[in-house]
């Protein structure tokens, strides 16, 4: 059985296995993995497979949850695939995970369990007391791989919600984060339906997240994403945050790369970085 979420490790522990060399880059690693250990005890391995962002950042999301998110509570939070499929007609080409070529009354249908899977999912799991209780749902949840890539594609489903409302406002003359420019000055995602097409449609089957993308998963979330960007160490890109300037009440969650592309996540916060 896969791991999605791999069990606890010491972090200097896994640089010391990982980086054993005296190249420049394992030098660097090693520092990153010590500026990290300042903070967190432990490391949870992520299971790479163009998931990881989404996996890393819901696995924290989920495992410190103490209640249900605003946009979660929202009545209409399960008609989004209704109310934009009935405006874009171009969601329809909307890639449902190996399911190519579904109908789009089917679309919406499954988007809808999705998300309400999503919903109910974050419920239960904030509900929980005892930290203890907590982490073994997470667990759980991320030991069941069907589940857990519905809640995978919830994610995306709400990236491209988020796209649209921000491409709509920067149209119509509203102030939108700077992201956002750069999300639309790509030729491959010059618009909403270009962005589903050759990016959102990619994720999990041929590529993961760009960097871009990092700041639209936070903005859809409303958390702030904090990266420990190990390759990054000692320039001021090495903790980065998702989105830079955050909204002071969404709540932050951490994980670490080493290169951008994969992502792993940092637990066990060391006693006095928690006074």
């Amino acid at each position: 059985h896969k791991l999605s979420v791999s069990p606890e490790m010491d972090i200097m522990e896994y640089c010391r296995k990982e980086w054993r060399g005296n190249t420049p880059a394992a030098k660097r690693m090693r520092k990153g993995y010590e500026a990290v250990a300042q903070k967190f005890a432990s490391i949870r391995r992520i299971r790479g497979d163009n998931y990881c962002a989404f996996r890393a950042t819901l696995f924290q999301a989920l495992s410190q949850a103490t209640q249900l998110p605003r946009w979660l509570q929202s009545e209409d939070f399960t008609m989004l695939p209704e109310n934009l499929l009935s405006k874009y007609d171009w969601i329809k080409q909307w890639q449902l995970r190996q399911k190519p070529g579904k109908r789009m009354g089917e679309i919406n249908d499954e988007i809808k369990e999705y998300l309400i899977l999503l919903r109910k999912k974050w419920k239960t799991i904030s509900e929980i007391n005892s930290p203890f209780e907590k982490q073994e749902a997470c667990d759980k949840l991320f030991k069941n791989e069907e589940e857990e890539y519905c809640l995978y594609e919830a994610l995306k489903f709400l990236m491209l919600n988020t796209a649209i409302e921000l491409y709509n406002a920067d149209k119509s003359g509203r102030r939108v984060p700077v992201f956002s420019w750069l999300l639309f000055a790509r030729d491959t995602s010059s618009n909403p339906c270009q962005l589903m097409q050759n990016h959102l449609n990619q994720i999990g089957h041929s590529g993961g997240l760009e960097q871009v993308e990092m700041f639209l998963l936070a903005y859809a979330l409303q958390y702030t994403i904090q990266v420990y960007r190990l390759y990054k160490y000692s320039t001021d890109e090495f903790i980065t945050l998702y989105p830079n300037d955050p909204e002071e009440e969404w709540p932050m969650v951490t994980l670490i790369t080493e290169d951008d592309r994969h992502y792993n996540i940092p637990v066990r916060m060391c006693q006095e970085t928690m006074l």
